[in-house]
């Protein structure tokens, strides 16, 4: 059963106040209501104590002391009733559960649905250039059709392109998709695309957003969105892109989130094809040609494989590391890798090596797609 986690009017004024307070981003409003217990307390709480907190500056401590981001959060919740927004803390466990494996997510997400979707293991990002060929709007459309029938959730950013072919694409399969917007939701940009929007509502998906209604539109917040697309999903693929662009920051992103990144190659003379090719040559994303490399890669038709049968071990010669994690799998079954790190407090390299080893000495297995398994 879903725990949606009760924010009252109080907590959501000062979750609001907290985003507003100036040196204040996603990783230290986490870091600050995790020390503290609440958004509140972290207003509360005395110099002392904030400093204790660590990494606070003087200006920082001043900043939380302004009352302006008191009165800048009750304009917005007005604007929040008004529009009939949901608003998603982090604790809820409504809040995509992927991205909450990500450090620099936000407190809170707003949303124009109570359909949340999102948490489920077949939810992939689809990006592109907003200048597509004909090619990469038929492999758009071929893909989603191949995938249909796993139901997948598709992510992109409602902007023109490939973004919009992946919107009408899973549309067009009933496959249930969401938008991640560089703004508020109180407006669709572009606006021609407004009409796509209640659709993907209509079909079950709808949009996602950590901006404000009264934030202003910038070329930065479509930045900081691409790392909701990415962090949020567990794979981003990227049909055609140039060089540079929204595109590549979001492969960036799932990079750094150890995600898995596909891109659709094309001919080296295809200007837009020069992002996706390079990704490849560089290992940053897979080549893509089909929809069943993604069913292979992020293990969704994997049928119960019977396990090589090894003599039993009396005992296991495993080292501090790897016992932790042994124990932890022990619990789990099977877990991603980037979510074995963060459970178990561990820096992904420290997090592989210590996994090959376990494999090696036939404690654990990997599986597709970055997960790995108990043997017992």
């Amino acid at each position: 059963m879903l725990l949606i986690f009760e924010m009252d009017q109080e907590q959501l004024f000062y979750s609001l106040a907290l985003q507003k307070v100036t040196g204040i981003g996603a990783i230290t409003a986490r870091r600050l209501v995790e020390y503290f217990g609440t958004e509140k307390a972290v207003f509360k709480a005395a110099k002392k104590e904030l400093i204790e907190a660590g990494r606070i500056s003087e200006t920082l401590i001043k900043n939380l002391s302004n009352r302006t981001v008191f009165e800048l959060a009750e304009t917005e919740m007005k604007h929040i009733k008004q529009n009939n927004i949901t608003v998603i803390h982090y604790k809820d466990e409504r809040f995509p559960e992927l991205l909450n494996h990500c450090p620099d997510a936000p407190i809170l997400l707003f949303s124009n649905t109570l359909n949340c979707n999102w948490n489920t293991d077949k939810i992939i990002s689809i990006v592109g250039t907003r200048q597509p060929t004909t090619r990469g709007l038929d492999f758009c459309a071929e893909l989603l059709e191949g995938l249909k029938d796993y139901n997948p959730v598709v992510v992109s950013g409602l902007a023109y392109g490939v973004d919009i072919s992946a919107h009408l694409a899973a549309l067009n399969n009933n496959v249930i998709t969401y938008a991640v917007l560089g703004h508020g939701l109180n407006k669709i940009y572009p606006d021609e695309h407004f009409h796509y929007a209640k659709n993907m509502e209509k079909g079950g998906g709808g949009l996602l957003s950590e901006f404000w209604i009264t934030d202003k539109i910038d070329r930065e917040n479509f930045i900081k969105r691409n790392r909701i697309v990415a962090g949020m999903t567990k794979a981003t693929i990227v049909i055609e892109s140039a060089l540079k662009g929204g595109s590549m920051s979001t492969i960036s992103f799932a990079n750094d989130y150890n995600r898995d990144a596909f891109a659709v190659p094309g001919r080296v003379q295809d200007r837009m094809s020069a992002g996706c090719n390079e990704l490849i040559r560089t290992n940053r994303a897979q080549l893509l040609t089909s929809a069943k490399e993604i069913i292979e890669t992020l293990n969704w038709d994997c049928a119960p494989v019977k396990q090589k049968q090894i003599q039993p071990k009396l005992f296991l010669d495993l080292n501090e590391e790897e016992q932790k994690i042994y124990d932890f799998l022990k619990i789990r079954k099977k877990e991603l890798l980037d979510v074995i790190a963060i459970d178990c407090a561990m820096p992904i390299y420290k997090v592989s090596t210590a996994l090959l080893n376990l494999e090696l000495k036939g404690a654990v297995a990997p599986l597709p797609g970055k997960y790995f398994e108990i043997v017992e």
